[in-house]
Order: structure tokens, then sequence, then C-alpha cells
């Protein structure tokens, strides 16, 4: 065993888990996080440090103003992601607060995990932020666009300009093959990708942990 290898064993193996949306990851997710896996949830971590009462949400409206609250005190989303889509500087002003916030979370979530546990990333832009050396291991799921389309728009509620919208602003199949150590394909039934990840688990993931 290499000194990396003894390292990844003593506090775990790290998994990045990303794929785009309406990919079917979150159900990935809660199948590791079944067969014993602590999953730290990215998309949770950004919620959370900007919730009301929050430092993250106090420091936003005194950059940005009361207009970045609702009347329930919580983050106006549709306010505030309209101002940094238009502004390049309020999105890096923005980054600014809520970057530092997000990593420490991140940080205190993995530290919670038990000796030599498993630990999964949940990340929908790893490849987009460049993140996929930070792994052990990279799982990918992906699934046609016209199939992820007919998902969001059924299963979310999402125009199909909306949801084609999303799918474009995120990264390619090609940037996402490029960092894969694994690769889920999920054009099948919800139970199909539960035992495709349990696969993974079995042939990728228990045989790193227990090296």
């Amino acid at each position: 065993m290499s000194g990396t290898e003894q390292h990844a064993f003593e506090r775990g193996l790290r998994v990045g888990l990303t794929g785009g949306i309406g990919s079917g990851k979150s159900t990935v997710a809660r199948t590791f996080a079944q067969l014993g896996a602590l999953v730290v949830d990215s998309d949770a971590i950004q919620r959370l440090v900007v919730a009301p009462g929050s430092d993250g949400l106090r420091a936003i409206v005194e950059e940005f103003g009361e207009a970045m609250l609702t009347a329930d005190g919580e983050l106006n989303r549709p306010a505030m992601a309209e101002l940094v889509f238009a502004d390049e500087t309020a999105r890096r002003r923005l980054e600014g607060i809520t970057h530092p916030l997000i990593a420490q979370e991140t940080a205190r979530q993995m530290g919670k995990a038990a000796s030599g546990q498993v630990v999964v990333h949940d990340i929908p832009l790893l490849v987009e932020l460049g993140y996929a050396d930070k792994y052990d291991l990279v799982v990918i799921v992906d699934a046609p666009q016209e199939v992820r389309l007919e998902r969001l728009v059924a299963d979310r509620g999402m125009t199909k300009e909306a949801a084609l919208s999303r799918i474009r602003s995120q990264a390619t199949t090609e940037q996402r093959r490029a960092v894969a150590d694994v690769w889920i394909d999920n054009t099948g039934t919800p139970e199909e990708l539960r035992e495709q990840a349990s696969e993974v688990w079995t042939t990728h993931v228990e045989p790193s942990v227990h090296h």
C-alpha cells in the first residue's frame, strides 16, 4: 500500500459524486448512504449557510441591501439570482461571502465521519469547479438529455425551456467523462439505478476500503 493509499484508508475513502440536473444523482447518494457512507450534500449546505439568522444571510444583506430578503426574512433567491446573473462583480462579491462558509461547513460535516468511513460528497458542480482531484474516486451519474428533460418537466414541474437552460448551463457529457472514474448510465428505472449504485459500491468502493 502506498503512502497515499494508507492515508485514504485511515481517513476513509473520499468519493466525489456528481451528475447533471435530472440525472438521478440523488438516488445514488441515498443508496450509498444506506450502504454505510456519510453523504455530504452540497446543495443542502448552500441552503444552510444562507438560512434565516445565519451569518451568511446577514453578510448578504449588509453587502446587497434589504431587497435580498423576503417578507419572511429568507433569502430572496429570484432577486439575488437576477442581480448576479447580470453583474459579474456582484456574483464575485456573493461568492466571496458564501464560498468560505460552504467550505467551512463541508469540512465540518466531513469531519463527522467515523474512522475509515466512506465519505460521499454529493456536489452538482464538481466538474465545473475543477474539484475532481480532491477525491479518491469520482462517480458520474448521467442520462441522455431528452430523458433528463422529461424527468425535469414531469417530476419537478419545470418548463421545457427552463429545464433546457439549466442543462446547458452545466458541464457537458464530454467534460464529465474526462474526469470520471466510474460512469453510471441512468436510462432505466429507479430500481435499476439503485442496483447499479450497489454494484459500484461493491466493485469500486468496498475494495478500496478493505485494501
